[in-house]
């Protein structure tokens, strides 16, 4: 039991100075949001239940699947990831963060800056008062269950072509179908519709062609004028979450090492 709290606490201490990094270098290139939001869907979303291949595995950032058409402007995310990890892993005492780790860990970071990006606008851009509000009234408190999935193994070899989508482009039905077979309806497309495509607005406004997903694009678009965001928030943790994690077995001992031994001077 001892050993178990100790590993807790390793992994909790890792994964809080991962975040604390990712926020600070996110905060100062806010243009990199939309990429790292779209980096950690087109990594898990390569899943295939049927032969349980694919998912977040880290395989994105290799050149090959890197360069299809459907991760154009991704590398500058990869790009942006692989600084932060030379820096984490050098400062790491149980081993190098996973890709597979560290692009699902920036899609949260990014889509919690979009959350506080929202908080501060409500305030009329007062960063201070935003920070209040968001605190106060966000949805911090909602990660637990994200931030136990930590210890994903990474893929060498890319995933396996054509399963992700160009998805400002694709059609509705094709988008809506590529989430079911991940076990994702359109509740879920709708609320990730940040994700899709790097203008929110326009991909909420294509989603809402379907009469299915128009009820659940309006629910979230409301949801994100009142102070709190709750409904939109807490279903967005909650379906990336879920992303995040397919097929992966979580290494639950990830990071972890031995504790430094103390002589006792009798």
């Amino acid at each position: 039991m001892a050993a178990d709290l100790i590993q807790r606490s390793q992994r909790a201490d890792f994964l809080g100075k991962i975040k604390v990094k990712l926020a600070k270098a996110i905060k100062e290139n806010p243009e990199l949001v939309p990429f790292l939001l779209r980096l950690a869907l087109n990594d898990a979303i390569t899943y295939d239940k049927e032969t349980k291949t694919g998912g977040p595995n880290g395989s994105i950032r290799l050149s090959e699947e890197l360069k299809r058409p459907e991760n154009v402007k991704l590398d500058s995310a990869v790009t942006f990831l692989e600084g932060l990890k030379k820096e984490i892993d050098e400062e790491s005492k149980g081993g190098p963060i996973s890709w597979a780790d560290l692009i699902q860990i920036g899609g949260q970071a990014a889509a919690k800056r979009t959350f506080l990006d929202a908080a501060i606008k409500k305030c009329g851009g007062n960063e201070e008062k935003g920070n209040f509000l968001y605190n106060a009234y966000g949805s911090n408190g909602q990660w637990g269950f994200f931030d136990k999935q930590f210890g994903r193994s990474d893929k060498l070899e890319p995933d396996p072509e054509g399963r992700v989508l160009l998805w400002e482009e694709a059609p509705i039905a094709e988008i809506t179908n590529r989430f079911s077979k991940v076990g994702l309806g359109p509740r879920q497309v709708a609320v990730l519709s940040a994700f899709l495509g790097t203008d929110q607005a326009a991909m909420d406004a294509k989603l809402a062609q379907d009469s299915e997903l128009a009820r659940w694009v309006k629910k979230y678009q409301d949801s994100r004028e009142t102070v709190s965001q709750t409904d939109y928030e807490v279903d967005l943790i909650g379906a990336f979450t879920r992303l995040s994690i397919l097929g992966q077995s979580i290494n639950y001992e990830a990071y972890t090492y031995p504790p430094k031994k103390f002589k006792l001077k009798l």
